[in-house]
């Protein structure tokens, strides 16, 4: 280590611990306004938090900060926020951090032990709705931008910093997409940081390389024009509630491979470098066990549990359901049955082409009498950033001199809006994310762990300087 980063470190960590405390009131505010997306009305209290973090981004500098509509007049969305401020290199990257200001709902009677939207700190957590997902992710980049600046001596950022803070992600995202479109000229970047992840752990900080995509379906079959008596016409005519058990079984082989014709033809591989990565973390599989409340694991032959649930495409029937379900029998042949099925994509794979496979393959499959109906609710697409990208070796750098240890690497098994940032922008996506499996996302009682969140503060404020170094001109 250098005496200069060694300089930037001390003058950074003393910047944290004098503005601790005023960083933590300021959170807290933002924390007490109820933003939540998915309840009408609410919607006042998202537009006052799109409108109080424009506000707060440009009382800390920032020359553009702005509140952005979003949908259209007939059918509006909830406001994101849009921040600017340009490095004094103009040849410095842009880099754009990404995170969103709309929370879960929350109440006391869904077992919160506090107000959700009243902030408590309790034995080094700060407890509330949105205080890991995401308004603390989120605030903690203003307090690293001003360690940076308040460390180097700069006036302006080492990068072009740009932030879009979104305020529907917990609502689907569902005008995000156009919203990138519209404003791709003032978005441009040439990387992507997503503050909306965790790590591994506390004493295992990682840094997210990788998102899974999402389609999710719904398969409607119908038969007899009305349930039937199972006596007269049982065994002698297609029964829908059996086609579905059919199709559900016929969806895995004994390998627990999906078998929809070309679902892995274009999958990206694990490469031999993440399998060892993987294998590395000091992964405890009977307590992930006790987390999913199962009693063993079970899938697609051939890879680990983190390598399933993290980098394997997967094919889950969510529900299946038709005919009687009451107490006692009841002796029919049912008119109606259904599947709710979800896919997790991984890259490489395309939405589109795995639900054009899955409608050709439940055609060829259902008997005459049989019709059927398929409902796609929507799809989002992978992102996966390579190992060997320089702006993600930046980020491993910055978070390893702020953790002071090495930084492993993970993917997560969830999906989210980063491929539509990375493809509408056409920049790389890297996941910078302090919180941990223990904060409770979407959960009563949520709360993010204080020295995490200076750490995501710390790693930010050297992030810029890391990242300075970059040329995205040089290439991976």
């Amino acid at each position: 280590m250098t005496t200069l980063s060694q300089n930037e470190e001390s003058a950074v960590r003393a910047f944290l611990d004098e503005q601790r405390s005023g960083f933590l009131t300021e959170l807290g505010e933002w924390l007490r306004i109820a933003s939540v997306s998915a309840e009408p009305e609410r919607a006042g209290e998202v537009r006052k938090s799109a409108e109080w973090l424009a506000s707060r981004l440009a009382s800390i500098g920032f020359p553009t900060a702005e509140v952005w509509e979003t949908g259209t007049a007939a059918e509006p969305g909830a406001p994101a926020v849009f921040a600017e401020w340009p490095a004094s290199d103009p040849e410095a990257p842009t880099v754009l951090v990404y995170g969103h200001h709309d929370v879960q709902p929350a109440a006391v009677e869904d077992g919160w032990f506090t107000d959700p939207f009243e902030p408590t700190e309790r034995e080094g957590r700060l407890y509330a709705r949105g205080a890991a997902d995401d308004k603390g992710q989120v605030f903690f980049h203003t307090l690293g931008l001003r360690a940076h600046l308040a460390a180097t001596g700069r006036t302006a950022p080492a990068v072009h910093l740009k932030l879009l803070v979104e305020g529907e992600e917990e609502s689907g995202s569902p005008h995000f997409a156009d919203l990138l479109r519209a404003r791709a000229a003032r978005l441009e970047c040439d990387a992507v940081i997503v503050s909306d992840t965790g790590m591994w752990g506390r004493e295992t900080p990682t840094v997210c390389t990788g998102m899974r995509g999402l389609l999710d379906l719904q398969i409607d079959l119908a038969g007899p024009d009305q349930d039937i008596h199972s006596g007269s016409f049982g065994g002698a005519v297609p029964n829908p509630a059996t086609e579905a058990a059919r199709l559900a079984a016929a969806l895995h082989d004994d390998e627990r491979r999906v078998t929809l014709p070309g679902f892995y033809d274009n999958v990206v591989e694990l490469t031999a470098e993440e399998r060892r990565l993987f294998a590395e973390l000091p992964f405890d599989e009977d307590a992930w066990l006790r987390t999913a409340h199962s009693h063993a694991t079970l899938g697609e032959h051939g890879y680990s549990t983190l390598e399933r649930v993290w980098a394997r495409p997967t094919a889950e029937v969510n529900g299946i359901g038709g005919g009687y379900q009451g107490p006692g029998g009841k002796t029919i042949v049912p008119s109606a049955a259904r599947l709710k099925l979800s896919f997790r994509l991984v890259e490489g794979q395309d939405a589109a082409q795995v639900e054009d496979a899955l409608r050709t393959w439940v055609a060829e499959r259902l008997p005459a009498g049989i019709r059927h109906e398929i409902t796609s609710g929507g799809s989002t697409r992978p992102c996966l950033t390579p190992l060997d990208h320089p702006a993600l070796r930046s980020l491993v750098r910055a978070m390893g001199r702020a953790f002071e240890t090495s930084v492993g690497l993970t993917r997560e098994g969830g999906s989210g809006p980063a491929a539509d940032l990375r493809d509408v922008l056409g920049a790389p996506v890297l996941f910078l994310g302090i919180s941990v499996p223990s904060d409770g996302w979407h959960a009563p009682n949520e709360k993010v762990e204080l020295d995490l969140l200076l750490k995501g503060a710390e790693t930010a404020a050297y992030l810029w300087s890391e990242l300075a170094e970059w040329r995205p001109s040089d290439g991976v």
